[in-house]
């Protein structure tokens, strides 16, 4: 399996601004989310660029890719019907490859010198399947993300079988539905925002629509549909995710660049600077 283009999803009306932010990336350079996902993209080999957006977003948005804009091609969302709406406006795109998908409001920090991007397509080239990236995760943050139930398949590696999706379940549910074997008390597997799909997904994403067409389109019930109908698997990626939608998300995924970067020592003294200070005056 050789994937070759990426589909980053940037539509949300209510988020529409949070890949136009500006952070400092780990070499010190000052870029926008959007620009440091696309390079996350390119550097794991991709070539050709998708991005999802409303009407209107274009010229900002090619502002905002940086020196990828050129190779960047914008597909826009014409209304606010979901997740799995904005996915299925990639078709065209994609056409019958698979194909990497990200989401425009997360930024991703590996825990090692493998970007996440690469590690999941070494996977799923490995595996020659579906492939989710997921990070295990407190219960008491399951209602801000779609979660996997499943079996641990890989050995050593934290690879697991996908038998369930839910979509922000509540703990009660998961508790019931998305029992991960292994995994500690209290977490489970969420989404990680990054995900290896085949272009099946886009007759499946058909199917929900034709069930409810007066419905918001998700993705989630589409991959649970996929995980009973074909070897679909989640890897637990060495890094970690960053909603800057979250309150504070922003801020956190900042330091973690800048932890992981050239100016991770200016910056920890300047914390501890900090810290010392609010120390005294409290």
């Amino acid at each position: 399996m050789r994937i070759r283009k990426v589909l980053v999803t940037a539509a949300n009306p209510r988020q529409r601004t949070l890949p136009l932010q500006t952070l400092i990336d780990q070499n010190g350079e000052s870029k926008s989310a959007l620009q440091v996902v696309l390079e996350e993209a390119a550097g794991a080999g991709i070539e050709e660029f998708g991005v999802v957006v409303c009407p209107g977003d274009e010229a900002a948005y090619k502002e905002a890719c940086g020196a990828l804009g050129a190779r960047v091609r914008f597909i826009v969302q014409d209304a606010p019907r979901g997740y799995g709406h904005a996915v299925l406006c990639g078709r065209a795109f994609v056409g019958d490859e698979s194909f990497l998908h990200l989401v425009g409001d997360h930024l991703h920090v590996s825990s090692g010198p493998t970007s996440c991007a690469r590690q999941l397509l070494e996977v799923a080239a490995a595996e020659n399947a579906a492939v989710s990236a997921v990070q295990p995760t407190r219960e008491s943050q399951l209602t801000s993300f779609g979660a996997v139930g499943g079996r641990l398949v890989g050995g050593a590696r934290p690879l697991y079988q996908v038998e369930a999706v839910l979509e922000k379940p509540t703990p009660t549910v998961a508790e019931q539905q998305l029992i991960v074997p292994g995994l500690r008390a209290g977490f489970y597997l969420c989404f990680f925002g990054m995900h290896v799909l085949g272009p099946e997904i886009f007759a499946l994403l058909d199917e929900q629509q034709r069930t409810a067409p007066d419905r918001p389109l998700g993705l989630s019930p589409a991959l649970h549909a996929l995980a009973s109908r074909r070897r679909y698997l989640a890897f637990n990626v060495a890094g970690r995710r960053f909603d800057i939608g979250a309150p504070y998300g922003l801020l956190f995924a900042q330091l973690a660049l800048s932890l992981s970067g050239r100016d991770r020592d200016r910056v920890l003294t300047q914390l501890v600077e900090l810290l010392a200070v609010r120390a005294d005056g409290s």
